[in-house]
Order: C-alpha cells, then sequence, then structure tokens
C-alpha cells in the first residue's frame, strides 16, 4: 500500500475514531492513546504471523515465508497474478515459492475466508496490547468493557484501512527483525548465547542485528 495513503488514512480517520471510541467506552480521555495504536499499525503489514524463537532462525523463517505466502494468496483469493504485484515477484517466481513451500493453492481456494480475516486478526492483536500497556492507569471494570468491545473496533478499523501491498523482500525483513529482536529480549541482549540458541553463526548474527538496526 502506498505510504502516504495509510498515513494520512490513520491520521485523519483512525486515530479520531480510537480516541472517540476511548471516551466513549472508557468515560475518559488518555493522550496518545490512539496514536499508540495507529502508530503499531503502521509499523505491522497486518498479516497476523507467528514467531517462535523454540525453532532455529532457518527453520522459522521458513515457516514464516510459507505463512506470508499463504496470507497473500488467501488475502487474494488465490490469484497467483495479483500476489506476484502485490510482494514485486514474478508469477513464475510465485508459482515457484508455492512448489518449494509445499502450498496447497486448490485447498486454499476451497478453504477461503474473507480477505480482511487476517488483517482483522492483526488489528486485534495490537488494540489488546496496547490496552495490556494501559492497565496501570486505567481502572479495571473499564478496562474490561474495551476489551469486550476489542472485536468490533478491529472491524471498524479495517473497513477504513487501503488495501495490503508488500514486497517479498519487506515481508522478510520484517520476518527477522522480529524474531531477532525476540530472541534478544529472551537472551537478555547477549548476541553469543542468542546466536548459538537460534543456530546461527556469530559473526552472521552481528552482520544481521547492525543491517536491521538493532545494534
Amino acid at each position: 500500500m502506498a505510504k502516504e495513503t495509510l498515513d494520512k488514512v490513520l491520521k485523519k480517520e483512525v486515530e479520531p475514531f480510537l480516541d472517540e471510541s476511548m471516551h466513549k467506552l472508557l468515560g475518559v480521555t488518555i493522550s496518545d492513546f490512539g496514536k499508540d495504536i495507529t502508530d503499531k499499525i503502521e509499523r505491522n503489514p497486518l498479516i497476523a504471523y507467528d514467531i517462535d524463537t523454540s525453532l532455529n532462525f532457518k527453520t522459522a523463517k521458513k515457516m514464516f515465508k510459507k505463512q506470508f505466502l499463504k496470507r497473500m494468496l488467501q488475502i487474494h483469493f488465490g490469484n497467483v497474478s495479483a500476489v506476484a504485484k502485490a510482494t514485486g515477484l514474478n508469477r513464475r517466481s510465485v508459482h515457484r515459492a508455492i512448489k518449494k513451500l509445499n502450498i496447497k493453492v486448490d485447498k486454499i481456494r476451497k478453504e477461503m475466508l474473507k480477505s480482511d480475516y487476517y488483517r482483522k486478526e492483526a488489528v486485534e492483536g495490537i488494540l489488546k496490547d496496547t490496552l495490556d500497556d494501559y492497565k496501570a492507569i486505567i481502572r479495571p471494570s473499564r478496562l474490561e468493557n474495551m476489551y469486550e468491545n476489542v472485536d468490533k473496533l478491529s472491524s471498524d478499523i479495517i473497513k477504513k484501512l487501503p488495501a495490503i501491498e508488500m514486497s517479498w523482500d519487506s515481508a522478510e525483513k520484517m520476518f527477522e527483525k522480529a524474531y531477532l529482536e525476540k530472541a534478544l529480549k529472551e537472551n537478555k541482549g547477549n548476541v553469543s548465547k542468542t546466536a548459538r540458541k537460534i543456530g546461527l553463526r556469530y559473526e552472521t548474527l552481528h552482520r544481521k542485528l547492525k543491517r536491521l538496526g538493532l545494534k
């Protein structure tokens, strides 16, 4: 999606909507609540995916690629040409990845979910994570009311957002950053220990962290 288009929608439509909803559901206004959520939406492609650091880096990355490609096929109703355009790959590369990752396109088409299903799932996660950050300053009874409305709020937000377009390279970079951030946190920032845990050479991990702006 065009970044300027997403920025405009988030600032002019989604952020005011969230602030209004928060005031209605909580009875109070909290500065930056809506902005906290829209900032996370802007950084997140809204394609729900798993980050499992119990798997080594290479295995986890392969699983992510399969998950990402399946999500894109589901979002675009199994249309390979549309997926190629959205990810910046040619059709041959998409077909090759589908075969290599053992993705059953026919099965995806038969079990097709609405194109916004995974975006809604991702927005729900962002809303809940942000609400968790405010537990210390919001009365539990009021906060519970907000949690109960997460499903409706996420549906309303998705209706306002433009369609997803994300290149294959951007998706890989997004995964690597999320995975390595989590792995580092679990190992208290110790690069050597993290490298051993995720099956990468120290030099390789150090190089990736530097490229991704994590060190």
